[in-house]
């Protein structure tokens, strides 16, 4: 009897402390007005992050492209001529062991730059970790898919002829 006594606040306790640490989360959201611009989009450049040094803008271009997109990147915050959309992004890294990304927040707007047409947001910490890749990947699939819920996916340039 004593031994079950002491193994409820054991228990209780692992539970406390289990229980924060698997949290992840996917959004996406396209602007009811954005609708229409995310659909014509076909060529996309990626802005650099001021302090990136990890190359997530490569990783973006590179997912677009895979997408059937024409994608660039780079430092300038002036997009090439004939740019249909600007993606910007934020990524946040925690260390547990090794460093990580927690989360991944990508917005694509007009060439302007005044416009968000769509943003995504991944959000994983220690146990339910995803890489970089796989961050990105979940951003954009969850951006696209939003739009094609709404009706208006962004076309792929095979699929325009």
């Amino acid at each position: 009897m004593r031994s079950r006594i002491l193994l409820f606040p054991i228990v209780a306790a692992m539970l406390l402390f289990n229980s924060g640490c698997a949290v992840n989360r996917a959004t996406a959201t396209v602007a009811p007005e954005g609708r229409a611009q995310l659909g014509q989009a076909k060529t996309f450049y990626v802005v650099r992050g001021a302090k990136d040094e990890r190359g997530i803008e490569r990783l973006i271009a590179e997912n677009l492209t895979k997408r059937g997109f024409k994608a660039s990147s780079g430092a300038e915050s002036t997009p090439p001529a004939g740019t249909d959309a600007v993606v910007t992004y934020a990524d946040k890294w925690m260390w547990d062991i090794t460093m990580y990304m927690i989360e991944l927040t990508v917005v694509v707007r007009n060439p302007d730059g005044s416009f968000p047409m769509a943003s995504g947001n991944s959000f994983h910490t220690s146990l339910t970790r995803k890489s970089p890749q796989e961050m990105v990947d979940e951003v954009m699939g969850n951006i696209f898919s939003e739009a094609s819920k709404k009706g208006d996916a962004a076309q792929k340039p095979d699929a325009a002829k």
